[in-house]
């Protein structure tokens, strides 16, 4: 409280939520209920979606918003059609609220169960993708947990429009309205004040760039779930498919740049660079990506490529650019990735078993693949449904966060009557 007996807007809103997190945690089949509403009314309310989304690209083209961020705020039909079946792959998971995951009976005849709770309240700060405005709320609901929404002002239009048909579709299914809150003031200060609401929210998950993520880890008072920014990598070994690691390399860099499961660097072995290289960036320019290189990449390559610095090497671009370095073995390369990678997600280019294995003991990331994608870290490609983000921390959760990882747990212990 402050000012006397005055709340402000935000511990109003926590206040708010704690109310709806109690009716939450024993809401059962209507949480599924609301969730099939909900993604009825975001599909109905395409219209009005777009509209809101429409302004919100018109104000960050004005601004001088990058290509690659204005994609991650853009919403079109498809993306619409997405967040609704997300909501209902949502739905689909079985509840994990109540799930015994362990226990047994004691010696002396109390009987111990284990069993999956709501977190409560969870307050998600976030940057300009609207879509996770209908993700988090759905995933925080399927768990029992109430959700405070604090977007960007880069997207307030749209997240605004997405909460408020959400908030409707769930009170109409018998649910508290305030299960979903959204803060409407994007300034710092509202950021700042969620961190230090303990006692009203639980935990706080920041999502978006480096710069946000450290902000809210580093001055928080609320607990956090660390999710990641991708600095990610390929690794080409010298038994690779060339072919194979040209074609997951143009995935992963280019079928969206904007998103943290992009990749920014890859790593050659250089038994195979020089077949590899040019084959390699044969499928890049394709997309016009800017190559920054190791001076063994740039004799390969030529003068084309730009010469890569140190911070290229941690830098996560988010764009079509990327950082390329020959190296001796597969030994450096997992040296590189411990000293660069943000933890997210790398992937190893082989067909060698041994060097496989290797990888995926010694790489220490939230999701290591073997001939793969690191496009395919997302809740919905994980079978998950959304997610919540891709958390890089190594406590309670870890890789995409779907409802199994908005719960705590709690014992419940049955007795007859035993004293100690």
């Amino acid at each position: 409280m402050r000012r006397g007996d005055t709340m402000t807007v935000i511990e109003q809103m926590g206040k708010n939520a704690k109310e709806a997190a109690r009716v939450l945690a024993s809401a059962g089949a209507k949480k599924n209920a609301a969730l099939s509403a909900m993604a009825a009314a975001i599909e109905n309310g395409e219209k009005e979606i777009l509209s809101a989304n429409g302004l919100d690209l018109k104000a960050a083209r004005e601004s001088g918003m990058s290509e690659s961020l204005l994609d991650r705020l853009t919403l079109d039909p498809a993306r619409i059609k997405g967040m609704a079946e997300g909501i209902r792959g949502v739905a689909a998971q079985t509840d994990p609220i109540g799930t015994v995951v362990g226990g047994g009976v004691r010696p002396n005849g109390l009987k111990i169960e284990q069993v999956r709770v709501p977190l409560g309240v969870i307050g998600i700060i976030y940057e300009a993708r609207p879509n996770v405005t209908a993700d988090a709320a759905a995933l925080c609901l399927k768990a029992g947990n109430a959700v405070i929404l604090r977007g960007g002002k880069e997207a307030i239009r749209s997240n605004t429009c997405i909460a408020e048909i959400m908030r409707a579709a769930a009170e109409e299914a018998g649910l508290p309205k305030n299960s979903i809150q959204l803060v409407q003031d994007t300034s710092r200060a509202s950021s700042v004040e969620m961190m230090q609401l303990t006692g009203a929210i639980d935990v706080l998950i920041p999502r978006g760039g480096r710069g946000l993520i450290q902000s809210v880890v580093q001055n928080s008072r609320v607990p956090v779930i660390e999710t990641g920014s991708g600095n990610c990598h390929v690794y080409v070994d010298d038994s690779a498919d060339i072919d194979m690691a040209a074609n997951i390399i143009y995935n992963a860099k280019t079928s969206r740049p904007s998103v943290c499961n992009a990749i920014e660097t890859v790593l050659v072995h250089r038994d195979i660079a020089e077949k590899a290289l040019p084959v390699i960036k044969a499928r890049l320019d394709e997309k016009n990506v800017e190559i920054r290189g190791c001076e063994r990449t740039r004799e390969i390559l030529g003068p084309g490529v730009i010469a890569a610095v140190e911070e290229d090497w941690a830098t996560e671009y988010l764009d079509y650019i990327l950082a390329v370095k020959v190296v001796g073995d597969i030994g450096e390369a997992i040296e590189h990735i411990a000293r660069y990678s943000s933890g997210h997600s790398e992937a190893i280019v082989t067909k060698s078993y041994e060097n496989a294995q290797k990888f995926t003991e010694q790489v220490d990331s939230a999701a290591v693949y073997v001939n793969a994608s690191t496009r395919f870290t997302d809740g919905g490609e994980f079978g998950l449904g959304a997610e919540i983000g891709i958390s890089t921390q190594k406590l309670h959760a870890r890789g995409p966060m779907g409802a199994n990882e908005l719960t705590s747990t709690k014992f419940i212990i049955s007795g007859s009557g035993q004293i100690r």
